[in-house]
């Protein structure tokens, strides 16, 4: 935050340029008010956009034209509307509503779907839009709707009231000009955090006061960043000479935040309506792809493929097939030889569409509605789930895309944070170490002792002036703010005031300094108060705050003391500090630091720096001008950190316990026990990170650590060649000499266990190697080393490091399904890279969680979500789009051998409305129950054995093996339907008078053995029967059978012509053709049958009778 209490600079109105900054480019101009501030040129309105939030997709003149560019953009559908096309064009054997009703479904299904979520987005939107606001104009507050504000607008927000647009806080009726927002509908924080006013708008807190202000604001164009914000105020007097000030996002009101436990506040309108911080994150983000819809793409592939070759051998027999003078066409259909002769070519083409069209229910169109049904209600299993929620949050787990549920049962890296996501991220003072004594106000759950709160407890003693100002330093340099009154979302304190931060370790570093007799009370009026240990209150003037970044890894502040010393207070990472204090200080404390560090506490540094005035002066020239800039600010603001943090002196060291969440060490166990690697991508020290690796059993005490560290490396000058001899002495290690059998890299490690850390640094040397000879294999070296470790720590990582680690193994050889879960900010980078991004809903905001694919609340939660959630997903969605290519392979191989016995005429099989209803109502309300439904194992095995997860690794049940198996299976029955009907038919009359059945019976005795062959496969692939598999498996044989009835025991005038009138009734009233039917269908079911016999007769003679598996997967070896 910018509290800084500046002199007054003035500049003439004609200089626009603030010194030391170049040309400005990119940045916007708005006229608090709309007042013009030049008397000789006319106010003009920039254009910027309304207020309107458009979260909607479509319009009402627009939704059928882009809703079905959209859909049609998907390769099936788009094939099955050519196919439509086809057979409204050319005379084709089927009627153009067998493809044109699925297709129609299909698309409606969709569109509805669509359709209703877009009108629940536009009802959202006016109920924003629509809402009371209050704009000052004429010294007056207007009512308003929110969609007319415009930029410039000086709007009033009153307590409780959300902020209709990005504001620029002027004024509140604090006298200190500040208020509370909470931000919790946007990054989830529930903490309150304060915004400050500028000083000089600060007082203006009336209507005609604030309509009063000429002022303008220059800042940076929107941009998403929600904790991002370059600006400058200018305020103008009446001889049109202004004073700039600098705006940050610390004075940014963002749109969707609510105003806490301040009565009213006035803020100008910046952004607007879609170029709010919220309008842009609400904008999509590319879609991940999962590996079951490449393999659906594949299938696809080889299924049009298929269908081709189909309509090609039939196109080329036709024609040889007629080439015989005595198999010329029936006498109804006999051309002159004239008319054969013209348009041969044409009509060659116009046959080979007819095929397509007859077979081009082999493409499964229906199957894509199926799959996203079925994802998007099985995602509710995930939210739903009991266990997965938390009481303590008061949430469960969140699912933000239902796209990839099938990929959490294929995870092989898991890389995690380590801070909030494998710890508590609940900080608790241990001890500190003040010029190399330690001194300790509590013992630990470490030690073994209960917590003690007493007089300081010290081993050794540093002088009583360095005691103070190391509790002082404690005391000043942070952001923690204080309120009396307990409230909703503020993290109390002893003595019942109410602490206020968003960083858990200032909170536990302020609450031990009150342990040894320093207190903080606040800031008033700019001034930071703390009381002492003789009880009394020093007062100590806030100058600046050099705030805390992932990159300097430290924080500052500048204070100024009653007796007029300028001192800077600065905490850090000891890697950020000892560089900037003498080497004879930092022999004296990094002792402690380093032995807490291997207990595993959190360790930070505390250093000072005392200014002379002109000095002071000087820097404070700097920050200014720094802070004034709009572009490059903060490149610029670090140069002058890194120069005010320097030559400093050294106080001494904290010591803050962070706690492993319950079941960590559970949940890393059973993830590595299912074969997964887990990566620990952590900002804290090796030593830190170490012992909290150990603590969670990443580590074990067999395992063999390796080391690629500064500290490795050791010689300054030749990091690199010493790099390079250690990758090699590990590559040979671990690959050369440890060689595996073919597939069980990804897998599985040798026997001996071993672990790898590595560094920030060191990583960025194997990246980024400048050697020339071998530079190019450091990364292949260092990845094969990674793959033979069970475990892998990477520490002092920026966040930029963690995601390039995630990419890094998404692309090995073989493109492993990689897992990042993470609870903060620096987080999201990795979140965003990795296949799949978890959310911790953590202390550190909610940026993760609005940024990952799903959310639980604690880490132990991903042992179900990945062993159970994600094993079942994966093993129901790849029987079902396997099955959806059997049971119509099943379907058109008939059609296509009948072509062989009717002269390749194009005849089809089955009646049009048998075509049109197979896929959309005959099978597919089974497959979808089996789909959200199915438990092949018990819940409780599944987390009881984490083995089995192995079993699905590798996209297993959708490689080309399966999907042969499924081929073949589809082809044998296919087979039997056919030829066990047309056997039948060859030299018995079957029907009661002698007379015997036509091609439509015989259609539908094939089509009557399909249907229940394929519905009676998936019964017996069911392991988890409840009322729902059975109300959809025999209620969609039923209705079959009561179709068939139906359709063809009435006169139906609206058909040309009636071909199945009867025929169902007639066909059933024969003995034999139920023998026929029952037969075949056992026919066909017998390899099930057997299958499913041999398993049980194998599990019966096993002890683990819970490593039963589907049909599907008993061709997997191993």
């Amino acid at each position: 935050m910018d509290v800084n209490v500046k002199e007054t600079a003035r500049f003439s109105f004609s200089s626009q340029v603030c010194p030391g900054e170049e040309k400005r480019v990119g940045t916007r101009t708005v006229y608090i008010g709309h007042r013009s501030i030049s008397e000789t040129d006319a106010y003009i309105a920039p254009k910027f956009c309304d207020n309107r939030i458009i979260s909607s997709k479509y319009t009402l003149w627009n939704f059928l034209p882009k809703n079905l560019f959209e859909q049609f953009r998907r390769i099936a559908n788009f094939y099955f509307l050519i196919i439509f096309l086809v057979q409204v064009i050319v005379d084709t054997p089927t009627s153009p509503i067998t493809s044109g009703l699925p297709l129609f479904f299909v698309i409606t299904v969709t569109a509805i779907k669509q359709g209703y979520e877009d009108w629940l987005r536009h009802r959202a939107d006016n109920e924003v839009n629509k809402s009371s606001v209050f704009v000052v104009e004429n010294s007056k507050c207007i009512q308003k709707e929110s969609e007319k504000i415009k930029v410039g607008d000086i709007v009033e927000v009153k307590e409780d009231e959300t902020f209709p647009c990005d504001l620029i806080f002027l004024s509140s009726d604090n006298a200190s000009g500040t208020c509370l927002v909470t931000t919790a509908s946007l990054d989830g924080e529930s903490n309150y955090k304060t915004y400050y006013a500028v000083q000089e708008t600060a007082s203006l807190s009336r209507p005609d006061q604030v309509d009063t202000l000429f002022a303008t604001i220059e800042c940076e164009q929107p941009q998403p960043d929600l904790y991002k914000f370059v600006g400058r105020l200018n305020i103008y007097n009446q001889n049109r000479e202004y004073i700039a000030r600098p705006l940050g996002h610390e004075n940014l009101l963002l749109k969707g935040a609510k105003l806490k436990d301040t009565k009213r506040i006035y803020g100008v309108a910046v952004y607007t309506g879609m170029e709010t911080k919220m309008g842009l994150n609400s904008q999509g983000t590319s879609q991940k792809r999962s590996a079951v819809e490449k393999s659906i793409n594949a299938f696809l592939v080889v299924y049009l493929c298929i269908l081709i070759s189909k309509a090609s051998v039939c196109t080329i027999l036709k024609y040889v097939w007629q080439s015989i003078s005595t198999n010329d066409e029936p006498w109804y259909n006999r051309k002159s030889q004239e008319e054969r002769d013209a348009f041969k070519v044409l009509k060659i083409f116009t046959d080979f569409l007819s095929f397509m069209v007859l077979f081009n229910f082999i493409i499964p169109v229906s199957m894509y509605v199926t799959v996203e049904m079925q994802k998007f209600l099985g995602s509710f299993f995930i939210s739903w789930d009991k266990e997965m929620y938390d009481k303590e949050l008061g949430e469960g787990a969140l699912v933000n895309t239902s796209d990839l549920n099938e990929e959490l049962g294929q995870v092989e890296y898991v890389f995690t944070d380590k801070t909030g996501t494998l710890t508590e991220n609940c900080m608790e003072f241990i001890e500190c170490s003040i010029d190399g004594h330690r001194y300790k106000g509590q013992f630990s759950e470490v030690d073994g002792f209960s917590v003690i709160d007493g007089p300081l407890r010290y081993y050794g003693k540093a002088e009583k002036a360095r005691e103070g100002l190391f509790l002082r330093a404690l005391c000043l340099c942070h952001t923690v703010q204080i309120k009396e009154d307990h409230v909703d979302g503020l993290v109390v304190s002893d003595q019942g005031c109410a602490y206020v931060s968003s960083s858990p370790d200032e909170i536990a570093l302020v609450k031990g300094a009150k342990k040894y007799g320093f207190t903080y009370l606040g800031v008033e009026n700019n001034y930071m108060k703390v009381k002492n240990q003789e009880n009394e209150t020093e007062m100590y003037k806030l100058l600046h705050v050099l705030n805390f970044d992932p990159n300097r890894r430290r924080m500052s502040v500048i204070v100024q003391t009653s007796t007029g010393n300028i001192l800077l207070f600065c905490k850090g990472a000891d890697s950020s500090i000892f560089d900037r204090v003498p080497e004879e200080e930092v022999e004296r404390t990094k002792v402690h630091v380093e032995r807490n560090a291997l207990d595993g506490y959190r360790t930070l540094c505390v250093a000072f720096k005392e200014f002379h005035p002109d000095e002071y002066e000087k820097i404070n020239q700097q920050l200014d001008q720094a802070k004034m800039a709009l572009q490059d600010r903060e490149e610029k603001m670090a140069r002058v950190f890194d120069e005010i943090e320097n030559n400093m002196h050294l106080i001494g060291a904290t010591a803050v316990e962070d706690r492993l969440q319950e079941k960590v060490a559970e949940t890393i166990e059973a993830l590595h026990a299912a074969g997964m690697k887990v990566w620990v991508l952590t900002g804290d020290k090796m030593e830190t990170a170490k012992s909290t690796c150990y603590a969670c059993r990443l580590f074990q005490s067999t395992t063999e650590l390796l080391e690629l560290t500064s500290k490795t490396l050791a010689d300054q000058e030749r990091k690199e060649g010493r790099l390079h001899e250690l990758l090699l002495e590990y590559h040979k290690k671990l690959v050369q000499d440890c060689p595996r059998t073919k597939g069980s890299i990804k897998r599985s490690w040798s026997s001996q266990d071993f672990g790898l850390i590595i560094d920030g640094s060191t990583l960025s040397l194997v990246l980024n190697s400048t050697l020339n000879s071998n530079s190019s294999n450091y990364k292949n070296i260092f990845l094969q080393i990674c793959q033979r470790c069970t475990a892998v720590l990477c520490c002092r990582m920026a966040p930029l490091q963690k995601a390039q680690i995630v990419k890094m193994v998404k692309d090995i050889k073989g493109n492993p399904i990689t897992l990042a879960i993470g609870d903060g900010a620096n987080d999201v980078s990795m979140i965003l890279e990795a296949h799949v991004g978890i959310g911790v809903k953590g202390k550190e905001g909610r940026q993760a969680t609005r940024n990952s694919d799903y959310a639980v609340p604690k880490f132990k939660h991903l042992q179900k979500l990945l062993l159970v959630h994600g094993h079942l997903f994966y093993v129901r969605i790849a029987h079902l789009v396997q099955y959806f290519f059997y049971k119509n392979l099943c379907f058109i191989l008939p059609q296509f051998l009948y072509q062989f016995f009717c002269g390749f005429s194009q005849q089809p099989l089955y009646d049009a409305a048998y075509l049109t209803m197979y896929n959309i109502f005959f099978t597919s309300m089974p497959i979808l129950a089996y789909s959200l439904l199915e438990q092949h194992i018990t819940i409780e095995t599944l987390t009881s054995d984490p083995k089995l997860y192995m079993k699905i690794s590798n996209n297993a049940m959708l490689k080309w093996k399966p999907f042969l198996y499924w081929t073949a299976l589809g082809s044998f029955d296919g087979l039997v339907f056919f030829f066990g009907v047309y056997f039948s038919f060859q030299s018995i009359s079957l029907a009661d008078n002698g007379q015997v059945f036509g091609n439509w019976t015989f259609g539908a005795i094939v089509f009557t053995v399909l249907v229940f062959t394929v519905t009676l496969k998936l019964a017996l692939d069911t392991r988890f029967w409840t009322w729902m598999n059975h109300f959809v498996i025999w209620g969609s044989l039923a209705f079959y059978v009561f179709f068939s009835f139906f359709y063809g025991g009435i006169i139906w005038t609206f058909l040309r012509q009636q071909r199945m009138y009867f025929v169902f009734a007639q066909m059933l009233a024969s003995v034999f053709v139920w023998l026929i039917i029952i037969l075949l269908i056992f026919v066909s079911l017998y390899p099930d049958i057997l299958l499913v016999t041999l398993k049980n007769l194998k599990v019966s003679n096993q002890k683990s009778a819970h490593m039963e598996l589907p049909v599907l997967l008993s061709y997997r070896n191993g």
